[in-house]
């Protein structure tokens, strides 16, 4: 028998909210004795900050230029590489997704997607070399497409089904409700029981499906919670666990909307436009949110939410992890802890995410516990990895070699690696013509981490003239406050890295693929 492979993802998951990564508020014990007894990566990085393109790269392996998922609403195809189905075809595992997929859009029009008519055709798969997909997303309501634990909650708990944040609204576009006790964008108290909700709906599935197989099988679970995402409604009788108000402001936060805006000043235009509320820069933010007229109270609130949805994950997964050793494949399990992409909470006096290359969206928690029968001594790795990396460490974890269209390396397990000496990060946004959408011009952004450097180009688009950029010394100035591009003192760094980053762009897709959807 191979060994076993769970894989865990979150959503919208900063890198400093859990413990092993020096989270001091959320506890997550389960996590932090993965990370003590494996291997813990201080420079993931994420390839997109949006979390179609970049669950896309890690089914695929691909960056995503070269898959073609530039963006929230582009559908992945079906004959890309995958992950899942390199390890069913060549090895014979049993593949399960439960919980988040969003390889495909959530509101395309006719909704002929199988994430979009799964669940009310009572279909579980196959479907992308998953031979089983549960799905669920960030609400129990049902909206622009019926996923599974929806379609549990109605019918067997539909008390609990409007207890929900309504996460889009009449038009379909994210919701401007505001909730909770400080009317913080996207808060909302929610009486669900906790059982009922769906971080443990997603847990309770994974251990279902496990049953389900033989004792010798080899298996590869893609255990997905949709948390920590917005909207932040989780139980509200564990709020208790964190008293927004016995909170203090994340360090990210430079003290006061003008000192925000001081700051932002010194970044090309976009981001001072879009704090001041002058333009939008991104579907998965409300239309009239103004991050400039957020108060320090309301980001307490919202940090408080996603304390309590950490905890929640880390409790769930625990459950999950003591079910696999009680099936006897705890020596042979390795697990894998990563998230899409991270979340503002704060940082800079935003919230959301977006076309902002900075750590608090790029940097991804990312943990490999090896399985203890591999015998891999415990380490901390500083060299960048990412995403891309993902795909090629499932098939050595398999004894598989990689797909050769994969375009990482496995996962180094020793400090030193020669194979990880940057992380590449784009953003290619068509936007619409439509008011504070930017005007509709395009912003186009290639960022890469090296040598503690994260340097962002931004192509020359209706927007951009093609000569601004950011540069920062993150060692120095862990929070980005300091633009260093225009700076002569750096200029020969700059240069150092922008000829490095033309040197390694992954390849591209010749045709486009068409956005078909929002989100």
């Amino acid at each position: 028998m191979a060994r076993k492979i769970l894989f865990v993802t979150t959503d919208q998951q900063r890198y400093d909210g859990v413990g092993c990564n020096g989270g001091q508020i959320a506890r997550t014990p389960v996590l932090d004795r993965l990370a003590s007894d494996g291997i813990v990566y201080r420079r993931a990085y994420n390839q997109n900050t949006v979390c179609m393109p970049a669950r896309s790269t890690m089914l695929t392996g691909q960056h995503p230029r070269t898959h073609g998922v530039t963006m929230n609403g582009i559908p992945l195809p079906l004959d890309t590489p995958n992950a899942a189905a390199w390890l069913q075809d060549q090895a014979g595992y049993r593949t399960a997704l439960i919980g988040k997929a969003h390889f495909e859009p959530s509101s395309a029009p006719d909704q002929n997607y199988f994430e979009n008519f799964a669940a009310d055709l009572g279909k579980t798969g196959p479907h992308r070399g998953f031979e089983r997909m549960e799905l669920a997303a960030h609400t129990g309501r049902p909206g622009r497409c019926m996923y599974h634990y929806p379609k549990w909650l109605a019918e067997h708990h539909p008390d609990a089904v409007d207890g929900f944040f309504e996460y889009v609204d009449k038009n379909k576009v994210q919701s401007s409700r505001v909730g909770g006790d400080t009317h913080a964008p996207h808060v909302w108290f929610n009486p669900i029981q906790r059982e009922l909700y769906h971080t443990d709906w997603v847990a309770d599935r994974a251990i279902d499906w496990l049953e389900s197989l033989p004792d010798d099988a080899d298996w590869f679970l893609w255990l997905s919670f949709p948390d920590p995402h917005h909207p932040w409604d989780p139980p509200r009788a564990e709020l208790a666990r964190h008293d927004w108000r016995d909170l203090d402001l994340p360090d990210g936060y430079p003290g006061s909307p003008e000192q925000c805006a001081t700051i932002l000043a010194r970044k090309p235009r976009h981001w001072l436009e879009w704090y001041e509320g002058r333009a939008r820069f991104s579907f998965a933010v409300p239309p009239s949110f103004i991050p400039a007229n957020m108060t320090p109270d309301q980001i307490r609130e919202i940090n408080a939410n996603v304390h309590v949805e950490n905890e929640l994950i880390d409790e769930a997964l625990g459950r999950v992890l003591d079910r696999v050793s009680t099936l006897g494949w705890g020596e042979d399990t390795d697990v894998l802890f990563t998230t899409d992409h991270g979340e503002m909470q704060g940082d800079f006096g935003m919230l959301f995410k977006g076309a902002f290359h900075t750590d608090a969206l790029m940097r991804t928690p990312m943990v490999w516990r090896p399985a203890p029968s591999a015998d891999v001594t415990p380490a901390e790795i500083t060299e960048p990895v990412g995403h891309i990396d993902l795909a090629p460490t499932f098939a050595s974890i398999a004894g598989l070699e990689p797909d050769p269209a994969f375009q990482g390396s496995s996962l180094p397990v020793l400090p030193g690696s020669s194979r990880h000496e940057r992380s590449i990060i784009t953003w290619d946004d068509d936007p619409p013509d439509e008011p504070r959408f930017h005007n509709g011009n395009a912003i186009q952004l290639t960022t890469m981490y090296r040598d503690g450097y994260i340097c962002t180009f931004y192509d020359r688009t209706g927007y951009y003239d093609g000569t601004e950029g950011e540069l920062y010394d993150v060692e120095r100035d862990p929070h980005q406050w300091e633009n260093l591009w225009d700076d002569p003192a750096f200029a020969s760094v700059k240069s150092d890295l922008l000829a490095d980053l033309k040197d390694h762009m992954p390849p591209e897709r010749e045709t486009p693929l068409e956005r078909v959807s929002k989100v």
